[in-house]
């Protein structure tokens, strides 16, 4: 496969309009029709469907779909980093994240390193920790901010500095709402939306205990940002991070026993790392 037709690949895929896509890419009709059709003759799949006004992607084409978009962000970030000027930091780094409170720490650090070089650009990736570390070893990112537990033995690691408070998200006008402290108990028939890492899924049955089997569980969330819609729809409450106000109708209320969870920002072991990321990470070595 050329990286130049699978870019034709995703522009059609985005366009879904071979015509419209044509004049984006500055080639004719025929030209983009062929090349589509010489990939899937490469592949040996049908990678769209054909209409008379438009297309869309088979299953085999939304695979594809996804490796290309790796294939060509890994393709331009190795370009850009072969290509930069050595007398002057600049660069992009990639970094993973999960949603927590330490997110605000990371973003100081990005902050005060973009005033030294204002040259180097930051592309943060929000997603769990399974997720982000399957990019990072794919190298579509260079560092991850991942939240505890978490296996780091192919990791270097810099632990951060706060702990995380679980709790609860529920709506202020819930009886909930009024507790000063969330017990096992409490939740005891409430419909619950969980995180979906089997890790924390652990974590939580510890906390729990024996009333674990008897929870109600009405949904796994990956991002909070979407539970907390949920929530405010009234499908549950939410176990989660304290982050803040993330809706007025909304308060958090912490678990007791306390629950604390902490969080690591990481980078694979024994590999070149571009000079933007190792001065970052020299300069978070510093700071926290």
């Amino acid at each position: 496969m050329e990286l130049r037709v699978l870019r034709y690949f995703l522009t059609v895929a985005r366009e879904e309009n071979i015509t419209r896509a044509a004049k984006l890419l500055h080639v004719t009709q025929p030209t983009l029709s062929r090349q589509l059709m010489q990939l899937e003759d490469e592949l040996g799949v049908k990678l769209f469907h054909r209409g008379k006004y438009s297309v869309s992607l088979t299953e085999d084409g939304m695979l594809l779909k996804r490796r290309a978009q790796e294939i060509v962000s890994l393709s331009d970030k190795t370009v850009e980093e072969l290509s930069r000027k050595e007398e002057i930091l600049s660069g992009e780094i990639a970094i993973g994240c999960g949603e927590a409170r330490n997110m605000s720490v990371f973003a100081d650090q990005i902050v005060a390193f973009r005033e030294k070089y204002p040259l180097v650009q930051f592309n943060i990736y929000s997603a769990s920790a399974d997720d982000i570390k399957e990019r990072i070893e794919k190298g579509t990112l260079d560092m991850g901010l991942l939240m505890e537990p978490v296996d780091i033995g192919k990791y270097e690691f810099i632990h951060m500095p706060q702990k995380e408070t679980w709790g609860i998200l529920t709506r202020k006008d819930s009886e909930l709402a009024q507790n000063k402290a969330i017990t096992p108990e409490d939740l005891a028939g409430i419909p619950l939306l969980i995180p979906r890492r089997e890790e924390v899924k652990n974590e939580l049955a510890s906390w729990f205990a024996d009333a674990y089997e008897q929870l109600q569980i009405a949904a796994t969330y990956n991002l909070i940002i979407n539970a907390a819609a949920m929530v405010r729809s009234k499908a549950g409450v939410a176990l989660c991070f304290n982050l803040g106000a993330i809706y007025e109708e909304l308060c958090f209320v912490p678990l007791s026993p306390a629950m604390e969870t902490g969080a690591v920002i990481v980078w694979k072991k024994n590999q070149t790392i571009p000079a933007a990321t190792a001065q970052f990470i020299h300069s978070l070595r510093n700071a926290i």
